[in-house]
């Protein structure tokens, strides 16, 4: 299966970005040193978004630098330029080629932005827009939903299928480092399993959402091993009081049980594992679900946006 192929080389992916991204990280960061950005502005697509929303995480709780993401319709649509002179836009894709994308990085290359593109292919056009080039360095991705080079961009469990196998809809949860992980959770539900699912931060998930909550309905929590984990565990308890079928990132709530975990690391690279092993969690389930994770209909592996 091409989906599995291309997790099983994830690990190899992220062992050899340390050689490729010396260099440009060490131009960026001398940049940026020259110049500090007082915002830094996202601009991605699908997977690449769900990583922006980690990135996004990063930058705010370690450098305490505001990110916002841009809508690339702004500029390719209305023809509204940004006024991000002096300002960071990061950019991620593993094609390099959505015109929107690459059309907004010259846009805000022109009004005075410094960009950098995190893409795969090195050689793209997104790649030749923008002033720094971060290799993803994942090689060939033969799936077409986007696994390694999501892991890529943003750096085998016991699959709970009894309580997901007939499921039509959930809702995946997360908080600060694991929102962007849950955001993944839910796309790739979608893409590969044919489930409606709807991420929300766990916070954002009592303001409304929380009234979807029925006896069988299932909810994923991706646990942070932050100070965050403590609020999102108390949601996970008050949540299985209300369904069978509240799965838990390394700890066991109600009946539906745990998700297996590695030992934890570090708060940010822990999240990343989540979304790792969650990803053959997906295979598991769409091969239980009668479908073909290597080939989700309606879909291509290169989207071309404008």
């Amino acid at each position: 299966m091409l989906m599995e192929a291309d997790l099983h080389e994830a690990p190899h992916v992220v062992a050899r970005q340390t050689d490729l991204l010396a260099n440009p990280l060490r131009e960026l960061a001398a940049r940026l040193r020259r110049s500090p950005p007082q915002v830094v502005v996202t601009c991605a697509r699908g997977s690449s978004g769900h990583a922006a929303s980690f990135g996004k995480y990063l930058i705010e709780r370690h450098l305490g630098i505001p990110v916002a993401a841009v809508a690339p319709s702004i500029m390719t649509i209305y023809r509204q330029g940004l006024r991000l002179k002096g300002q960071l836009l990061l950019t991620i894709s593993q094609s390099g080629r959505s015109d929107d994308l690459v059309e907004a990085a010259s846009s805000a290359r022109a009004f005075g932005a410094l960009t950098a593109a995190i893409v795969n292919d090195t050689r793209s056009p997104l790649a030749s827009a923008c002033d720094i080039v971060l290799p993803m360095a994942a090689g060939k991705e033969l799936s077409v939903a986007a696994t390694k080079t999501f892991v890529a961009s943003v750096a085998v469990l016991l699959p709970a299928l009894g309580a997901l196998y007939e499921a039509k809809s959930l809702a995946t949860l997360g908080r600060g480092p694991t929102l962007a992980i849950a955001q993944e959770a839910s796309l790739k539900l979608k893409e590969v399993c044919n489930i409606q699912a709807e991420a929300f931060s766990g916070a954002e998930f009592q303001h409304g959402p929380i009234t979807l909550v029925a006896h069988n309905y299932p909810v994923l929590v991706f646990m942070p091993t932050d100070e965050a984990a403590s609020n999102l565990a108390g949601i996970a308890a008050d949540l299985s009081r209300k369904s069978n079928s509240v799965i838990v990132t390394g700890t066991r709530v109600g009946v539906a049980g745990e998700l297996p975990v590695l030992s934890r690391d570090h708060p940010d690279t822990d999240a990343v594992c989540l979304i790792q092993s969650f990803y053959r969690l997906a295979v598991c389930l769409a091969e239980n679900r009668g479908l073909d994770a290597d080939q989700p209909r309606h879909i291509r592996k290169i989207t071309r946006t404008t």
